[in-house]
């Protein structure tokens, strides 16, 4: 199937879906300073809301993947992102953190149903030698969520309130799907998975810990990520112009890191590239506790950094497919899970450090962090050895 326009237009279709799910998981970054105000939170209190959306994905992802494993693609699909839009909306209409953290709890369910099974998708209808840059093109539309989605989330949140963010993204997801629903094949299958397949994948410890991977690299980055906006307007005095333009700066670099990454990832192999991305964050997160910096050094640093981050997505990706081809849906399920339980720890690890530390101590500990995934990603290839390639 690989090479037909359907197959280029369903990609597209998958990758924009995608863009929306980013957008309404991680604009909640941009947005901490209005949020906190208009709810009297603290910012350690607000990025509480980002630890419960990925707490929520980790938990619920594999489970939900695993119990519509029979279902159609297509099903399950629009499922997620129906589950999706509504959250936004229950999100726009919330007035209490309470009310706020429970809309976020619905929200991970679907984005935790529609990321996975994407990404399965578009791996299973790949061939094995494209595979790396087809999950890099699905991922794209996260990586452009950082781009376009976060600042104008930021903007509006800071403009017209942190309330009309989470409507825009709530309308932003009817037309994706209503093309899911008109585009994606009727009756796509794959191998079905089920909770037993999810529990021989959780008890494999080889396995597991190449899928932990992912916590451990993304934990390090929400150390500092989560907590971007207060720490640059306390050291560079940003206000809303600036923290938009940094995190479009960040956007950008995101988009450079996909597209070098999905290229790595078929030349360099896996292994070496998580590797090197993993080095590049322990290069460049303690530089933040260097701040204030010259502006035009602050927005190199930002999208270098912000490059290596998010590099490393299809390698891992492909990483897990070639551990186990026939548990690829499990594997991938447990991988998105895993990036939210890196954000989850990260932003409470971040939290403390805000605690015991300040704000300028936040590169430091991130630095930290970066050495264990360093360590992680050597110790887990040592026991699961990927093909020569890798």
């Amino acid at each position: 199937m690989s090479g037909t326009t359907t197959d280029r237009m369903l990609i597209v279709l998958l990758s924009a879906s995608n863009f929306v799910i980013g957008m309404g998981a991680f604009l909640v970054i941009g947005m901490l300073t209005p949020l906190a105000q208009d709810l009297g939170l603290t910012p350690g209190e607000a990025g509480q809301v980002m630890t419960v959306y990925a707490l929520s994905y980790a938990v619920l992802s594999p489970l939900i993947v695993s119990l519509t494993g029979r279902i159609g693609r297509r099903r399950v699909l629009a499922l997620g992102m129906t589950v999706f839009a509504l959250s936004c909306l229950l999100a726009s209409l919330s007035d209490t953190a309470l009310g706020l953290n429970l809309s976020r709890l619905v929200a991970a369910c679907g984005a935790g149903l529609f990321t996975p099974v994407a990404a399965a998708t578009a791996a299973g209808l790949s061939a094995p030698e494209e595979r790396g840059r087809t999950l890099a093109a699905v991922f794209f539309g996260l990586t452009l969520a950082q781009v376009l989605g976060v600042p104008a989330g930021s903007f509006i949140a800071y403009t017209f309130g942190w309330r009309s963010a989470f409507l825009i993204v709530a309308l932003l997801a009817l037309p994706c799907l209503y093309f899911i629903w008109t585009r994606v094949p009727t009756g796509l299958r794959f191998q079905a998975v089920s909770l037993r397949d999810l529990g021989a994948v959780v008890t494999d410890f080889p396995k597991m810990l190449a899928v932990l991977f992912t916590s451990t690299f993304l934990a390090a980055i929400y150390v500092l990520y989560t907590y971007v906006a207060p720490l640059l307007e306390a050291t560079m005095g940003f206000g809303r112009n600036g923290i938009t333009a940094a995190l479009l700066v960040f956007g950008l670099g995101a988009v450079a890191g996909n597209i070098v990454g999905g290229w790595s990832a078929d030349r360099l192999g896996p292994r070496r590239t998580l590797l090197g991305c993993a080095t590049l964050q322990v290069l460049c997160m303690p530089l933040f506790s260097m701040l204030p910096l010259p502006l035009p050094l602050l927005f190199l640093l930002i999208f270098v950094w912000s490059t290596a981050g998010w590099s490393f997505m299809a390698s891992q990706q492909l990483r897990l497919v070639a551990l186990a081809p026939e548990q690829a849906p499990v594997l991938l399920a447990l991988n998105a899970a895993a990036i939210y339980v890196g954000a989850a720890i990260g932003s409470a690890i971040g939290g403390a450090v805000l605690v015991y530390g300040g704000l300028i101590a936040l590169g430091v500990w991130a630095g930290i962090v970066g050495i264990a995934a360093v360590l992680h990603i050597i110790w887990s290839h040592r026991l699961a050895p990927q093909p020569a390639s890798a």
